[in-house]
């Protein structure tokens, strides 16, 4: 078994569990777009570990794209940072299992905010996807390492889920390449918008 026969193996299976995911959404994923898209307020990501980390990407995507969103980890969320939340907020929840705790521990604040909920999952039936008011549940087949246990396939997953909402909002906010070189002035990509002027 060489290594090259490793890498091909794991982006073949987070390939093909794309693929499976793409013909899988349904009328929740446009739920959670339309959620957003009328948001009156910002949309506020969070989770912990590789969710959150993944959710810091997310955010940063939405931001770029028009959407405006920030970060909030999971656990600073309850040691005060909940208090960026407001009610008019849109908060994404990012949890493999549906049952990280720290995750988890926000929905009693969240729930007093007032503000609407969207969960990414793999699991439908969690707490997480029963809390909130939309549930992205994904399926995939097992993760990519070897030891089928380090988030691969479902952070991949996350991550593609995230950048469709971005872009689906994007073009529903009719957000122009002008727009995108306001929030992108920098590096090669705000050289190349100016030079497209």
């Amino acid at each position: 078994m060489t290594i090259l026969y490793e890498m091909k193996r794991v982006m073949e299976l987070e390939a093909s569990s794309i693929k499976a995911l793409s013909e899988a959404i349904g009328a929740n994923y446009e739920e959670a777009v339309n959620l957003i898209f009328n948001c009156k307020g910002k949309v506020v990501v969070t989770g912990v570990g590789k969710s959150g980390h993944v959710g810091k990407k997310i955010a940063a995507s939405l931001a770029s794209t028009g959407t405006p969103a920030f970060f909030v980890h999971s656990t600073e969320g309850v040691h005060g940072d909940l208090g960026m939340i407001q009610k008019d907020d849109v908060v994404i929840m990012i949890s493999n299992s549906g049952e990280t705790k720290e995750v988890l521990s926000l929905m009693p604040s969240l729930e007093k905010i007032g503000s609407k909920r969207i969960a990414i999952t793999s699991k439908p039936e969690s707490t997480l996807a029963k809390f909130c008011d939309v549930a992205l549940a994904y399926e995939y087949e097992k993760e990519a390492d070897h030891l089928r246990l380090a988030p691969t396939t479902s952070s991949t997953i996350t991550l593609v889920i995230g950048d469709a909402l971005a872009v689906a909002l994007s073009i529903l906010k009719d957000f122009k390449k002008e727009d995108f070189h306001v929030f992108h002035p920098g590096g090669s990509l705000g050289k190349q918008l100016s030079n497209d002027k």
